[in-house]
């Protein structure tokens, strides 16, 4: 049930576009592949061998890859709902 001006099932709508856009940003998302390096490719510290045959083609050690995965990236995206809040901001 939509309300105001938004016709019927736009909400639901709205949930599986972003549904198919994370979806999709999933799949692009880079595997490692390859040969995996001896040595973490921003530290130079040995890569540990379990860490190697566990990941093909990895190419940081733990440590830098935690780094990594903690810095925030900020995605660009839009406000599909068009609120009037969204749009005062």
């Amino acid at each position: 049930m939509a309300g105001g001006w938004a016709k019927d099932g736009a909400v639901s709508e709205q949930i599986e576009a972003s549904i198919s856009d994370e979806l999709a940003r999933m799949q692009t998302r880079k595997v490692p592949t390859g040969e995996s390096l001896t040595h973490c490719a921003d530290c130079e510290e040995p890569i540990p061998e379990k860490r190697r045959l566990a990941i093909p083609g990895v190419k940081l050690c733990i440590e830098c890859q935690q780094e990594r995965d903690g810095a925030y990236k900020a995605r660009g995206g839009f406000n599909r709902r068009g609120s009037k809040d969204s749009q005062l901001k």
